[in-house]
């Protein structure tokens, strides 16, 4: 099979993609200090490899499902910040018309399928995605992310042995930052190699180092090509690390100062400009001028935000339901 490569310019987008999710991070937990976001709001901070090394790999007509933690999935998939913004402070603007909030991003636009609520709760629609590209004879393939929580849910098993039986062009992607809320995978089972859970179902299956872009885009170039190419779905253990809580709500006691600060050494933004710097590809003028661009489009959407309208009370019970006029009547 053909494989994607790794070329200057990817490097150059990896940076400037996860620099944006790190930085839209960083002002959406600031603004919700200052309350001007409520409801729920989880971060993606230190995870950003696992979403740059997909998008190197797959195409603007794949699309991507994934869990509540969804911001840097939106934006990668070519969410603007302004609507990812508008739609955390719950405006008409905003990517789900402020009828979303941080938990629901969505764009059909964009092939990005949303972010889901309720855990687990995304794994078989993610499958039933893949089945519709599947039927309508597409080469497109769908990334379905969940956390390593969601795993322990019956809905994860059921679906790996429909996509698996039906061959279907779906990669399920464990997302696993070593903590489902604030309980370790070690407490949740006595086989913390999550991967493994595929084997069960004869699906490929593998771990990948989620703090390294590039191993993350390798293994997911091979899925995708196997997708593809009609030989069914893959399942892979990326194993990453958020620096924060698993929400906003949340101190993160139970892990240890020395753990925080290890995996922190190892940031995908750190090491991916060191690598950039190595091959001089790009010298410091650069990375200034990057992250002066960001900073400005960060800026930009929270003025955004501010400026947008609340959605009207008309709005309330539109998209509740789809409307469907059907060819015959029922007496």
């Amino acid at each position: 099979m053909s494989s994607t490569p790794i070329t200057k310019e990817t490097y150059l987008e990896w940076y400037k993609s996860m620099l944006l999710m790190r930085k839209f991070e960083e002002k959406a937990g600031q603004l919700y200090g200052q309350q001007k976001i409520r409801g729920f709001c989880h971060l993606y901070i230190g995870q950003e490899a696992v979403v740059a090394g997909t998008m190197s790999v797959i195409g603007p007509e794949d699309s991507l499902i994934t869990a509540y933690r969804d911001h840097a999935h939106a934006l990668a998939k070519g969410v603007s910040a302004d609507a990812c913004m508008a739609e955390l402070y719950g405006k008409a603007t905003g990517c789900s018309k402020g009828k979303g909030g941080s938990m629901h991003f969505f764009s059909k636009e964009h092939k990005f399928m949303g972010g889901h609520g309720i855990v687990g709760g995304q794994i078989p629609l993610g499958a039933g995605i893949a089945f519709a590209e599947m039927y309508n004879g597409t080469k497109n393939v769908n990334v379905c992310y969940m956390g390593d929580g969601a795993v322990r849910q019956g809905a994860f098993n059921e679906t790996l042995n429909m996509a698996m039986l039906w061959k279907l062009p779906v990669i399920f992607v464990c997302e696993n930052n070593g903590y489902a809320m604030g309980t370790s995978v070690q407490r949740t089972t006595n086989m913390i190699d999550i991967y493994k859970m595929g084997h069960g179902f004869d699906m490929p299956s593998a771990a990948v180092d989620g703090m390294d872009v590039v191993a993350v885009h390798n293994a997911m170039d091979e899925a995708v090509q196997r997708a593809r190419a009609g030989e069914g779905p893959t399942f892979l253990e990326i194993r990453t690390y958020r620096y924060k809580g698993h929400s906003m709500s949340d101190p993160a006691k139970y892990r240890t100062k020395e753990e925080l600060e290890e995996y922190k050494g190892r940031d995908p933004l750190l090491s991916t400009k060191h690598a950039i710097l190595e091959n001089k590809y790009a010298d410091d003028a650069w990375f200034a001028e990057v992250e002066a661009d960001v900073k400005k489009v960060v800026e930009d959407s929270v003025k955004f935000a501010e400026e947008s309208p609340y959605p009207d009370a008309s709005e309330i019970y539109n998209d509740v339901y789809v409307q469907q006029d059907y060819p015959f009547v029922m007496d």
